[in-house]
Formats: C-alpha cells, structure tokens, sequence
C-alpha cells in the first residue's frame, strides 16, 4: 500500500509518502509562511522526489485536527479535492494520536499536548504497543492544564510531546515533578511519517465524508455566539 500523509494542523507543516510501511519521504517546513503557500508544493515534490503519480496512491491521509482551525481546515481541503479527483479512499487522523504514535518504545504513559491558547491545551494520553495503534487512554478534550495533569495516573513516568510542552512545560514540571519527561521540540514535533503509519490502521472514507476534528468551536462562532446572548439577556 503506498500512502501520502499530510499535516497543517500545527505550525509546522509536513508530508511524508510511505509504500509497504517503509518511508519513502518525509520533509517538514516551519518557515513562517500560511500552510496554504506551502502545502501544495510540498505534495508535488514529494510526488516528483519519489517518482510516483498521485494516481499510483493507495491511501490518501490528513491530520484532521485538534489543532489550528484555519490550519485543519488547509490540510482536510487538499485531501479531500485530492482523493475526490483521483477517486480514492482518505482518512481523517487525530493530531494527538499521531502524536503519540511518534513515541514508539516509550514504556509509560504518552501525553500529547497541545497550546490551545486562552490558558487550555488539546489533550490526550496513550500507550503504546507494538504493531499497533495507541491505546487510548483519555479521549481528546480542551480543558485547563491543572484539569488534564489530575487525571493523568499518578504512579507511572509521563512523557509530555506536542507544543503545549514549550508554552507550558515549566508548570508540568512544578506539577508532576521528576515523573514528567519532557520531549523537546525536535522530538515532540508531530510527524507525517507517523500519521504514514497510522493510516492503513483506521477505516478508509470517501472524500466527501472527510472532515475536520475539532473540540470546541472556532474563536469568531464564539465570539458571534455570546454577543447574542449578551443582546438576549439585554
């Protein structure tokens, strides 16, 4: 099976292409342009790097969020245009699992964690077995750091991954003391080589059936929604 996996979900974009679980090619690019200037010609030469057609794709892949809404939605569009004119299956994949499947051979709890501003993070925790997708251990929620290190178990090692470590990781280290690892940041970026190896894992979907993974609405529905309620309750 050969599979292109893409991911804009962060600030960092990447693409990777692998064929029979091997990586054929895997580039990243966190050089302060929109994803949407970047994306594109990162498909094409991963495309021309590797010497395939998008015709000879199997699996078309996206991380389909938690993440930036602007950045989820580029990265699920270009997928979803790609598997609709190719006429192939895609499959949405979840930020922190992809996450955490880029910690193979951890023994303890992965905790991918994401910045999502206004004092909350997207966050998960996962084990991980070989062969296999990560065990699940805590469904992605948005909710305060304190919040989501109380329910982490408190007698096993905690590694922290994602961008919620640099914007947060000095207030893990106070709360979970020498338990918590942190990943540094050319660790704990998320990869598309991994979302390459989680994809033939999930169940496959048509491309108009793609869509994006979000845990709570966008920042401009909010803010429309609570001048309603504030012009109701006037």
């Amino acid at each position: 099976m050969i599979v292109l996996a893409v991911d804009s979900s962060g600030p960092v974009a990447s693409t990777a292409v692998s064929q029979s679980g091997k990586i054929l090619y895997e580039s990243s690019a966190a050089v302060g342009l929109t994803h949407s200037q970047t994306l594109q010609p990162m498909i094409e030469n991963a495309m021309a790097a590797t010497g395939l057609s998008p015709r000879s794709l199997d699996l078309l892949a996206c991380v389909a969020g938690p993440g930036s809404f602007t950045g989820v939605r580029i990265g699920v569009c270009a997928v979803k245009a790609m598997a609709q004119a190719l006429d192939k299956p895609c499959v949405a994949l979840d930020a922190l699992e992809v996450l955490a499947a880029g910690q193979f051979g951890f023994e303890g709890v992965i905790c991918p964690m994401l910045d999502a501003r206004r004092g909350q993070v997207y966050a998960a925790a996962f084990r991980f077995s070989q062969g296999e997708a990560p065990q699940r251990l805590m469904e992605d929620q948005a909710l305060a750091l304190d919040d989501y290190l109380a329910q982490l178990p408190k007698d096993e090692r905690l590694l922290f991954v994602g961008d919620g470590v640099t914007a947060l990781g000095g207030q893990v280290r106070a709360a979970a003391g020498e338990r918590a690892l942190l990943c540094p940041d050319y660790r704990g970026q998320l990869r598309a080589g991994a979302a390459c190896y989680l994809a033939p894992l999930k169940p496959a979907t048509r491309a108009m059936e793609l869509s994006p993974i979000y845990l709570r609405k966008p920042q401009a529905q909010r803010e429309r929604e609570a001048r309603l309620g504030g012009a109701g309750r006037g």
